[in-house]
């Protein structure tokens, strides 16, 4: 490919709102454009990029026995009633009506899609096992796009569903694709992590996402030296062992807190450790309401809440939830006197003179012990883990790193085949829910984390199996015929020998040059000038090491790099 005859429009200066350094060179090396928040085209070079990503995705999905379908994008909603994620996705749907009045949504995955196809077509055991997969753009209204093409609001994903007519298949099923992601992320240059992680509106019994550290990223990993290692939307902690504090000898006193209804508020105005805090939060348990307590600088897992109390339905309480269970409005809800189940996460059992909602409209309570003014219906780890929070063994410390997921697989069972209707006769003619598994991996975001892993400070650094071409070939002075020649003779040999060639035949000055080539990242540079040529030779620098060496034209010519 000649760059006069392509679009790479390469940037000079970093674009003001790029924060990400994969989405600053993405946009520098002219790989993507923004449309508008969230939405990207993908130029020619990105689009080779992505172009090597499905290809090795490709190949591994085939390795490892499954079958390539195409979906459709456009979804009836009716469907995604049927399974019960309509209300689940919420805003993060795109949804709208045609002309006859029928609502679509835009699928954001295909869970749901690909059950219906297999329910009509499979019928007994015999039809099992099945491994499908797709390479789809799918589509999320994001409320806060960010970091280039790691969070958008279209994006292209491989996902891939297994069913089975018992666990044990699940489980074989579910190795292949562990297997095979390993070799995908692995071939394409990344460091990577699996971890194990909640299954979240997907559903099912368990699962594991493939994380790169990156300061980017929307999740956090938790990490210890013993070897622990888990997303910290599940991870865990061992209990404090320390001797429970002592009760105070004085009273609660309730006081005055007009209009300061967060812990932030409380804590700046009165000088209290948030930590000596207690935050109340209402929620609805299966339709009743209960109160939730933890300390007021950490987090409800909501997750490890209804573990702990068993509940199959879990919501925070709105406003007028809130008032009728604690007599109080949002903001001043307290553990003392309250007529509804309290559960506490471990921390407040630390916690000897507590300050926390009073349940009255702008009042507070100061000197609440736990056993003496209140009591909870139970106590565990509710929230989520922090950075030195001993792991679970009780030895080792926790350390968090921001992490970006690549990939996710899960376990799903029967919540869909039930829903949708997935069922086949097994050998004693009974009729039995396939057991189904879900494996995804985003497109985008492997171009954004390769970046993120490869760069330098001028520019990318592509690892060879995803470079958009394999080498590029440049004039040091273009308006030289002998220079020009030599270079025109070694794009076009390589190019019949079936190299991947990307020819700047610009006549531009080679210092522009030379910028572009570092800021594109093309491993190997064929320089093509004067001095060299006059030698028989042409210089060759890799993009990774920096190191160059000189080589006579006609090896070069050969395909002998």
């Amino acid at each position: 490919m000649r760059w006069t005859r392509t679009l790479i429009p390469s940037l000079r200066n970093i674009p003001k709102d790029a924060e990400a350094i994969s989405h600053q060179l993405a946009l520098r090396a002219g790989l993507i454009r923004q449309l508008s928040s969230g939405v990207y085209s993908y130029l020619p070079l990105g689009f080779r990029v992505l172009q090597k990503i499905i290809g090795i995705i490709r190949e591994e999905m085939n390795r490892a026995g499954a079958s390539e379908v195409l979906l459709p994008a456009l979804h009836p909603a009716e469907i995604w009633k049927k399974s019960g994620r309509y209300e689940t996705l919420g805003e993060d749907k795109i949804s709208f009506k045609n002309r006859a009045g029928h609502e679509f949504v835009l699928g954001p995955t295909h869970e749901e899609i690909i059950t219906g196809l297999v329910g009509a077509s499979v019928k007994s055991f015999r039809d099992l096992p099945l491994n499908l997969y797709q390479i789809q753009t799918k589509f999320r209204d994001e409320a806060r796009p960010r970091f280039g093409v790691i969070r958008t609001k279209e994006f292209i994903m491989k996902d891939a569903y297994s069913f089975d007519v018992d666990e044990k298949g699940l489980d074989a099923h579910y190795q292949k694709m562990y297997d095979a992601y390993h070799r995908i992320f692995t071939r394409c240059g990344l460091k990577f992590q699996v971890v194990n992680a909640d299954t979240g509106v997907m559903g099912g019994k368990m699962s594991q996402e493939f994380m790169v550290i990156c300061p980017y990223g929307e999740d956090r990993v938790a990490s210890s030296e013993d070897g622990y290692l888990a997303s910290q939307d599940i991870a865990e902690r061992a209990k404090p062992a320390g001797p429970r504090p002592q009760t105070p000898d004085h009273k609660p006193e309730v006081f005055d807190t007009p209009h300061l209804r967060t812990i932030e508020e409380i804590s700046h105005q009165f000088k209290i450790d948030p930590a000596r805090m207690i935050k109340t939060l209402i929620y609805k348990a299966d339709g009743k309401p209960v109160a939730v307590l933890v300390t007021g600088n950490s987090e409800v897992n909501e997750s490890k809440l209804r573990k702990l109390i068993g509940a199959k339905e879990l919501r925070q309480a709105d406003g007028r939830e809130i008032l009728e269970a604690t007599g109080a409005p949002v903001g001043f809800a307290g553990p003392v006197g309250l007529k509804i189940p309290i559960y506490a996460d471990w921390d407040i059992l630390e916690i000897a003179d507590a300050v926390t909602g009073a349940n009255q409209k702008d009042k507070h309570v100061k000197g609440v012990a736990i056993g003496r003014d209140f009591t909870p219906t139970a106590a565990g780890d509710i929230r989520f883990v922090k950075d030195g929070d001993l792991a679970p063994d009780g030895k080792s410390k926790l350390a968090l790193a921001t992490s970006m997921e690549i990939g996710h697989i899960f376990k799903l069972g029967t919540r869909y085949s039930e829903s949708i209707g997935a069922y086949f006769l097994d050998e004693k003619g009974e009729r039995k829910p396939a057991i189904m598994g879900c494996y995804g991996i985003g497109v985008n975001r492997i171009l954004a984390a390769t970046i993120e892993q490869h760069h330098d400070l001028k520019g990318i650094q592509w690892p060879e199996a995803l470079a958009p071409f394999a080498a590029e070939v440049m004039t040091v002075n273009h308006g030289d015929e002998k220079v020009r020649t030599a270079a025109e003779k070694i794009y076009d040999e390589l190019t019949k020998a079936g190299k991947e060639v990307l020819f700047d035949d610009r006549d531009e000055r080679a210092g522009v040059k030379f910028n572009d080539a570092d800021l594109i990242g093309i491993p190997a540079q064929i320089i093509v000038g004067e001095r060299n040529l006059k030698e028989g030779k042409v210089e060759i620098k890799n993009r990774r090491t920096g190191a160059t060496k000189l080589v006579a034209l006609e090896s070069v010519i050969s395909g002998k790099l």
